[in-house]
């Protein structure tokens, strides 16, 4: 780096981490975001703008603590991106690796989170697996400029690598709808997992080859979720199906209710309807079942599929009626042989049982 970029790089690490003791705070000022995100998106009226190295703002953008899109699809869908650094941060924190740790990651994305972990670990006690060959190439060229030699794999993280396991510490940074059985299988006695599960983060002790434990980090987490085959919404069929009226108010499940949503539902996706003014009239949201079912702010509801994702949402609203503010750190997370679940509270509370591998 140059002294202006290691000037950067360090000033960044202490705005990110400030007062608190983080064993990251060296590190993060030690590894250079901007050399593994060297331009990102950002969205103008038009659609993305792409930002180079050299432009203006760019530093300034990649030295923000702000998540980067980094990639797009053929029809300009992102599909990878730089996390926002205080959430990495988080979870790093809340993975307590321990000198002589080996850690698996699912997603190398940029390959920023691997540096890290190369910079605290070393090469050889890190591996990450990405489902993007072009991004794991890139990634391992970028790497290897600032001398880490990680063990990078094109492939289905969710498979881990068994080549290298067992690992002590796990690590992803795509959404899961559940948690992988290969992660288990491939856990050391008490492994530590820190997973992206719903729009939060699960913390989760091992204590079996078929059993961990775990509560959600109080941070919101919105990562994109792992790329998996999934079937498109339905909804012209919804336009032929007769609407019925909903108790819910619908703009709440854009707002209190998301997370809770998101875990009942972990491989949902929802979409909006807007006026001309900008302000949304209809929500539509879909599993990768086909299920479908669409709802206008006036409360007049469709649905279709195998699930009835409105009864669903309906009766979220009842189970968390009377509670204003619904934290993160209020659910939990059990795995046994006999399934998945998410609850709130206590084990024995409310729970929602996550989709069977």
């Amino acid at each position: 780096m140059t002294d202006p970029e290691n000037t950067r790089a360090r000033e960044f690490a202490a705005r990110l981490t400030g007062a608190d003791t983080s064993a990251w705070a060296s590190t993060f000022a030690q590894v250079p975001r901007h050399h593994f995100v060297p331009s990102f998106y950002t969205t103008t009226g038009d659609g993305w703008k792409e930002v180079r190295d050299g432009d203006p703002g760019y530093l300034d953008g990649v030295y923000s603590d702000t998540a980067l899109t980094t990639q797009t699809d053929d029809r300009g869908i992102p599909n990878s991106s730089s996390s926002e650094p205080s959430l990495m941060l988080a979870m790093l924190d809340a993975l307590d690796v321990r000198p002589g740790n080996s850690v698996f990651e699912l997603g190398t994305g940029t390959g920023y989170n691997a540096a890290l972990l190369c910079a605290r670990l070393g090469d050889e006690r890190v591996v990450s697996v990405d489902v993007d060959e072009e991004l794991v190439r890139v990634a391992r060229h970028r790497l290897a400029e600032l001398g880490y030699s990680p063990t990078l794999a094109a492939g289905d993280g969710a498979a881990g690598y068994p080549e290298k396991a067992p690992y002590d510490r796990l690590i992803a940074t795509a959404r899961l709808r559940y948690i992988p059985r290969a992660f288990l299988e491939q856990s050391a006695d008490g492994a530590v997992m820190v997973l992206p599960v719903g729009f939060g983060v699960a913390r989760l002790s091992v204590t079996g080859k078929a059993e961990a434990h775990g509560r959600f980090l109080p941070v919101p987490a919105y990562f994109m979720p792992r790329r998996v085959e999934g079937v498109a919404p339905r909804f012209a069929e919804l336009e032929t199906r007769e609407a019925r009226p909903t108790s819910v108010d619908v703009a709440e499940v854009l707002d209190r209710l998301s997370f809770p949503v998101s875990l009942a539902m972990p491989d949902y996706t929802s979409c909006t309807w807007v006026d001309d003014d900008g302000s949304p009239n209809a929500l539509g949201l879909w599993t990768g079942d086909g299920s479908t079912a669409t709802a206008t702010m006036t409360g007049r509801v469709r649905q279709i599929g195998p699930r009835r994702l409105w009864d669903e949402l309906e009766q979220l609203a009842v189970t968390f009626g009377g509670i204003d503010s619904v934290s993160r750190e209020d659910f939990g997370i059990t795995v046994t042989p006999d399934g998945q679940r998410v609850w709130y509270g206590t084990e024995d509370g409310p729970s929602w049982a996550l989709p069977a591998e």
